[in-house]
């Protein structure tokens, strides 16, 4: 269960912001004696993948934050994030951490329900969060998009850091955010409904 929980809180980092889960994940392999990701995964801490990593996170944390160029990222990352997903969900479930000893008591041999998991999470993360983006720079302009970006790129990091230490809170978090998210678009429809005015409400022209 706990394997599971830092598996999706990582997924919905991930598909938030590609990089953010996949160089946290490095840093915490590489200086968190508590954090180890087994050899198919150890890649994730390589000195390279820490730079490149690195500079696609600052790419991505730039680009997002520019009105009409953060909708072109978004786009792109459509591929990304959902491989991203399932990338840290498959390293950050099967890892010895904090809270997890022995992680193939989880998952046994069936090591692809990992990596397909944390596409689908990734996936649906990312295409509310673009819809939200879309809806929010209709409304504002683009203006939003710098403080939306901001707020994406926060939740990121604690869903992505809490996941590695403290799964349980990364998954109230997850819980926090998706009640968020249908909250948001529940006001939204909403708004829409009232803006539309009924048929029984139009007067037929005086002669």
């Amino acid at each position: 269960m706990i394997e599971f929980l830092i598996g999706s809180s990582l997924a919905a980092s991930a598909g938030l912001n590609a990089w953010m889960p996949l160089f946290l994940l490095g840093l915490a392999d590489r200086f968190l004696p508590a954090v180890e990701l087994p050899s198919g995964w150890s890649w994730i801490s390589s000195d390279i993948s820490l730079w490149v990593l690195g500079v696609l996170l600052l790419i991505e944390v730039i680009a997002d934050k520019i009105p009409a160029l953060d909708s072109i990222n978004d786009v792109i990352q459509s591929v990304l994030r959902p491989a991203s997903g399932g990338i840290v969900f498959g390293a950050g479930a099967s890892a010895q951490t904090v809270a997890v000893t022995d992680p193939s008591s989880f998952f046994s041999d069936n090591t692809w329900v990992p990596i397909v998991t944390g596409i689908v999470i990734a996936l649906i993360v990312h295409v509310v969060k673009a819809t939200a983006r879309v809806a929010a720079n209709t409304v504002t302009g683009g203006l939003a998009a710098p403080a939306l970006s901001t707020a994406e790129d926060g939740a990121s990091f604690l869903l992505a850091a809490l996941a590695i230490v403290v799964p349980v809170l990364a998954a109230l978090l997850l819980v926090g955010l998706i009640v968020a998210v249908v909250v948001f678009f529940r006001r939204r429809r909403r708004t829409r409904e009232q803006s539309i005015p009924s048929a029984g409400s139009l007067q037929p022209p005086t002669l």
